[in-house]
């Protein structure tokens, strides 16, 4: 295959081949780098400060209590992801699973969603620390302008930090996760202090509905609209996404099938009992929940009332540290993504986007091109009456689709899977997969409320722009021009790769398993 003067990795081209040269990803992730991207992908404070108005208005105070049960459903579906990614664990996620498990056209249209969400979760992310956390913290009237040109500024940040190199980019991420472990915990514990010691802290407040109506409260709704206890469920199911994020750069990472499974795990269970915590306190200190949920701000204000202007707005500051980290880990994600299906050559501009800058050994070209995806993006929803609920909106239906889909699969392949190179659900297995598919289940039901109509029309039109090109792969290549590596040679690839030299590092040289 053709190089210039770039460098070009083609598994399509070469699937029987390793690499054991810096052609490939460099494998230098550790157990707490790989942690750090699944807990900075799902990031509590992203989700919480982003979704937190919105099911205020919907769902009232008494809406927090859906997270314990979305957190349990969405760990379901990190156990299934785990048995997965200790089987096949290649950058690519759920893209690679399906492809060679399912076959190569329904992988492509896993790989083609999950495109799609990264490309718009990491707006959503972005978008957050605009409108909902600067105008508090700078004291400054947020407006669509103001937001869209910052959340611009922030994705070219998040970009070129990608593009220059991968070890700063996890060494920041790193240090972000840290930041917003301390700084979340430390939030937590002051606004339960301070509420209690200054009498303001209201358990009741808990349990109330207002604004949302008391009739009806946990009804299912109708054909074309979700209850209020139903739309609850977008705060956990927008905020504990992402930790694939983690499968999703195996092939960066030292013993994966062992690393990336318990990874995504500890991270869910970790945010889910953190983030609940912070929802308790922030909910018993609301003193009007219906004039709150008019609020732009609603968290950050109760933050800064509660904790006073100087303590609240450093806290703050922590915060949009933690969501800059989220965008970062998503921004990667997305690179290695669009990376592996372009090194498959199943990816729009394939040539160019495969291509790993020999220098700083980043799919140079994939950033970019995720950078203008989001800007895009940005630009398409930034003008409209209510961004951030179009964007979160969009942002939790795409990876409902994915883990269904995927998980679907597991079901109807999971006794001809290759073997596990490390985790394995046991005789928990039926247990975890009747939960995930329950969860699943009702959570898709939730998109058939009309609210969600601009979410849906995005994901029209990316579904209608990769269909053409699918169309166009199929013509020009047939299925079996679209055919993955053999399984047989992954788990070949991977016995080698696991043995390492005595510092720890494998002693393929950090080669990308192909």
């Amino acid at each position: 295959m053709a190089t210039d003067e770039s460098v070009e990795t083609s598994a399509a081209s070469e699937p029987h081949k390793e690499s054991t040269s810096p052609q490939g990803m460099r494998r230098e992730l550790g157990r707490y780098a790989s942690f750090a991207m699944a807990f900075g992908f799902v990031s509590i404070a992203t989700g919480i400060f982003t979704t937190y108005g919105s099911v205020l208005n919907s769902s009232g105070p008494r809406g927090i209590f859906a997270w314990p049960i979305s957190v349990i459903g969405q760990l379901s579906v990190a156990l299934v992801f785990g048995a997965l990614a200790a089987r096949i664990p290649v950058n690519g996620y759920a893209y690679q699973w399906v492809s060679r498990l399912v076959n190569p056209v329904w992988g492509w249209i896993m790989g083609w969603i999950s495109f799609s969400f990264l490309g718009v979760v990491v707006v959503a992310v972005d978008y957050t620390v605009a409108s909902t956390i600067l105008p508090e913290l700078l004291q400054y009237q947020g407006t669509q302008q103001n937001a869209w040109a910052i959340t611009a500024v922030v994705i070219l940040l998040q970009s070129v930090l990608v593009a220059m190199s991968t070890k700063l980019t996890h060494q920041v991420n790193k240090t972000a996760v840290t930041v917003q472990l301390v700084g979340m915990i430390t939030l937590t514990v002051l606004l339960f202090a301070v509420g209690a010691y200054t009498g303001k802290l209201d358990f009741s407040t808990l349990f109330t509905s207002a604004p949302a109506a008391e009739s009806g409260y946990y009804s299912l709704g109708s054909a074309d609209h979700a209850g209020p206890f139903a739309l609850a469920f977008l705060l956990g199911a927008f905020t504990i996404v992402g930790f694939e994020s983690a499968a999703n750069l195996a092939e960066e990472t030292r013993d994966p099938a062992r690393v990336i499974p318990k990874a995504m795990v500890q991270a869910v269970v970790s945010l889910g009992i953190l983030g609940f915590l912070f929802l308790i306190a922030i909910t018993a200190l609301i003193e009007d929940p219906a004039k709150l949920a008019e609020s732009g701000t609603p968290v950050a204000t109760v933050i800064t009332a509660v904790l006073g202007s100087a303590v609240g707005k450093a806290l703050l500051a922590l915060v949009v540290v933690s969501i800059f980290s989220c965008g970062l880990v998503i921004t990667l994600s997305g690179t290695r993504l669009v990376w592996a299906m372009s090194r498959d050559e199943r990816f729009p501009g394939w040539r160019a986007l495969r291509r790993i800058h020999p220098a700083r050994g980043t799919p140079l070209n994939a950033t970019l091109f995720i950078f203008l995806v989001a800007e895009v993006i940005l630009a398409g929803f930034a003008m409209t009456t209510d961004a951030l609920f179009s964007l979160f909106s969009a942002a939790t239906m795409l990876p409902a689709i994915i883990y269904a889909g995927t998980v679907f699969m597991y079901i109807v392949k999971r006794r001809t899977l290759p073997p596990t190179q490390g985790f394995s659900l046991g005789r928990w297995e039926i247990p975890v997969i009747v939960v995930a598919s329950v969860w699943l289940a009702y959570e898709l039901l939730i998109f058939r409320d009309t609210a969600f109509r601009d979410p849906w029309l995005y994901v029209l039109v990316l579904f209608a722009i990769g269909a053409v090109y699918l169309v166009f792969l199929l013509v020009k290549r047939g299925v079996a021009g679209l055919t993955m590596p053999d399984m047989v040679n992954v788990d070949r690839v991977l016995d080698e790769v696991d043995e390492t030299t005595a510092d720890g590092v494998p002693a393929q040289d950090r080669g990308a398993v192909r």
